[in-house]
C-alpha cells in the first residue's frame, strides 16, 4: 500500500490535495493539529481511504512520537508521500508585529517542515523513492508587504526544497515545491477579492483543486526527474 502523508489536510488546500491522492490510490494520512470535524470531514471525501493524524507540526516531540507510533502499528512498511502544507497567516506590518506572531508562523511552516520530513527520510532512502511536496506561496519569491513573517517562511522552505532536493536525488526521492498565489480558501476570505482580482491577468483565484492536480503530478512515478523545483500556481500574478 502507498501511504502519503498531508499535513494540514482537514481544510482548504490540503483538504483538496487529500481528496485527490485517494482518488490516485494513495492510502491518506490526514493530519490535522485541533478540528477533528474538519478532519473528519476530509477523510469521509477521501471515501474512508486513510486516516486521521492528530499532531501540532511545530511540536517535534508530539510529531516524532505520532510518527513513530504509525510507524509501529505499519511494520515493513512506510510513508512515500509528503506533503508539508500546514501554515498559518498572522499578517502585520513589522514595526507593529507582535513577536509571537513572528514565531509561530516560522514554526508551523518552516520548523513544521523539519519535524515532519526529517524522521521519514530514513524510509524513504532505504526503499529508494520518496516524494517530497513542499506548499510555498508567491510570497515566498517576491516577499508582500504585511507579510514579512509569512515571506520569511516560504522563502525560508524555497530555500530548504533546493537544498534538501541535491542530498536525496541519488535516492530516487525528489523534492519540489508549489507556490500558490490567490487561492480561494478560508486563508484568504475577509480579502478584498474584486480588487485584487485586477492584478491577476488570468482575472480570477485558483481553486484548491488546481493545486491538488500539480501535487498529483508531482508524486507520480513518470515525474523522477524533476526535482529541487518551485512551481508557481498563480494566474501569471507574478512571473
Amino acid at each position: 500500500m502507498n501511504y502519503a502523508l498531508i499535513t494540514g489536510g482537514s481544510r482548504g488546500i490540503g483538504r483538496a490535495i487529500a481528496v485527490k491522492l485517494s482518488q490516485e490510490g494513495y492510502h491518506v494520512l490526514i493530519n490535522y493539529a485541533s478540528n477533528e470535524a474538519e478532519a473528519q470531514r476530509t477523510l469521509e471525501q477521501c471515501g474512508g481511504q486513510g486516516e486521521l493524524m492528530r499532531f501540532d507540526v511545530s511540536n517535534s516531540q508530539e510529531t516524532r512520537a505520532a510518527l513513530s507510533e504509525w510507524q509501529a502499528r505499519h511494520e515493513g512498511e512506510y510513508i512515500s508521500v509528503v506533503v508539508n502544507n500546514a501554515g498559518i497567516r498572522r499578517d502585520n506590518v513589522m514595526a507593529l508585529m507582535p513577536e509571537d506572531d513572528w514565531h509561530r508562523v516560522l514554526d508551523i511552516t518552516l520548523s513544521g517542515f523539519y519535524n515532519v520530513t526529517q524522521p521519514l527520510l530514513p524510509a524513504m532512502q532505504l526503499h529508494k523513492f520518496g516524494r517530497i511536496i513542499n506548499m510555498a506561496s508567491v510570497s515566498g519569491l517576491k516577499g508582500l508587504p504585511g507579510q514579512t513573517n509569512y515571506s520569511a517562511a516560504k522563502g525560508g522552505i524555497i530555500a530548504a526544497t533546493k537544498a534538501l532536493a541535491q542530498e536525496v536525488a541519488r535516492r530516487n526521492i525528489t523534492v519540489n515545491a508549489i507556490a500558490p498565489g490567490f487561492i480561494r480558501t478560508d486563508m484568504t476570505e475577509g480579502l478584498d477579492e474584486a480588487t485584487l482580482k485586477k492584478q491577476i491577468p488570468m482575472g480570477r483565484f485558483g481553486t484548491p483543486e488546481e493545486v491538488a492536480d500539480t501535487v498529483a503530478f508531482l508524486v507520480s512515478p513518470q515525474t523522477g526527474y524533476i526535482t529541487g523545483n518551485v512551481i508557481s500556481i498563480n494566474g501569471g500574478l507574478y512571473t
